[in-house]
């Protein structure tokens, strides 16, 4: 039994605690696909919530056929598609930039290339957040996360096939969307 499936059963069987160590071990990497998949850190907090509550109290149905952040990866996908159907109203780019935070950066840094690299992760945002919704997710749990196609297809409810087209097809869209806001950019100047 590896040391997921031990936490699982322990969890099931009354200790409470076993499912607060799974809790810390993937609450963290399950806040950073979300927040970059959504665009809003408040939004991500609330769907890891709502993720782990789910999942403890789903738990007796994980049949251990894929691994347990997989599973717990496709409850979160599942609960943000469901807020978002809930709540209609998008954010601006801006909003979600505000919403999200600045860039971090780094105090040694000169100014210059402080302000370069939060240049950068602002096109690179506005470009992420101008895909679709599918396409967003997909590029974020490769990019991002570095999940494999198969994780990818099993969070997704999609087969590996769909996972490598979908994912072909954001990356091309994602670079026709940084050409554009490059070519905006250079030629507002």
């Amino acid at each position: 039994m590896n040391d997921d499936s031990q936490l699982i059963h322990d969890t099931l069987a009354g200790n409470t605690q076993a499912f607060d160590q799974l809790v810390e071990k993937y609450q963290g990497r399950l806040f950073n696909t979300l927040a970059h998949a959504l665009g809003d850190r408040q939004e991500a907090e609330d769907v890891v919530q709502d993720t782990f509550c789910q999942a403890f109290l789903k738990l007796s149905s994980f049949k251990g056929a894929s691994a347990f952040y997989t599973w717990l990866y496709r409850i979160a996908f599942n609960t943000a598609a469901s807020r978002r159907r809930r709540k209609r109203p998008e954010l601006s780019i801006d909003q979600k930039r505000d919403a999200t935070g600045d860039e971090p950066c780094d105090e040694s840094e000169q100014a210059e290339e402080t302000v370069l690299r939060e240049e950068r992760a602002t096109i690179v945002h506005q470009a992420l957040d101008s895909l679709s919704e599918d396409h967003r997710s997909i590029l974020v749990l490769r990019e991002l996360d570095g999940c494999c196609y198969d994780t990818i297809a099993s969070v997704l409810d999609l087969s590996p096939g769909t996972v490598r087209s979908r994912l072909h097809r954001a990356r091309m869209q994602l670079r026709e969307r940084l050409v554009d806001v490059l070519h905006e950019n250079t030629t507002g100047l």
